[in-house]
């Protein structure tokens, strides 16, 4: 069974930093497109940031461009956000998916899901 477990979240300040990762086990994530969404209290969930299975692609929400990075380790099997210049509205729970080869906007052509890492922003 494919396994995806997030870490890197915890409580910074507006304008700080948090790197996320998402590392998986029981399977190899050269095959895998890994998404990054997010859901905050009472509100949907979101998309964020998405990469191809070879990492030659990748995509934004217009929310965090030029303010996150997504990369991947296929080495360490694992996938990473680095989320810079962070903002109160990015307080949410933040979920790592797969998906077989490429990236697609709509949650729910993710087949595994880690259990989430939340990110709260706040002075």
């Amino acid at each position: 069974q494919l396994q995806l477990v997030e870490s890197g979240g915890g409580l910074v300040q507006p304008g700080g930093s948090l790197r996320l990762s998402c590392a998986a086990s029981g399977f190899t994530l050269d095959y895998y497109a890994i998404g990054w969404f997010r859901q905050a209290p009472g509100k949907e969930r979101e998309g964020v940031s998405c990469i191809s299975s070879s990492g030659g692609r990748t995509n934004y929400a217009d929310s965090v461009k030029g303010r996150f990075t997504i990369s991947r380790s296929n080495a360490k099997n694992t996938v990473y956000l680095q989320m810079n210049s962070l903002k109160p509205e990015g307080t949410a729970i933040y979920y790592c998916a797969a998906r077989e080869s490429t990236c697609i906007a709509d949650s729910k052509f993710f087949g595994s899901w880690g259990q989430g890492t939340q990110v709260t922003v706040s002075s």
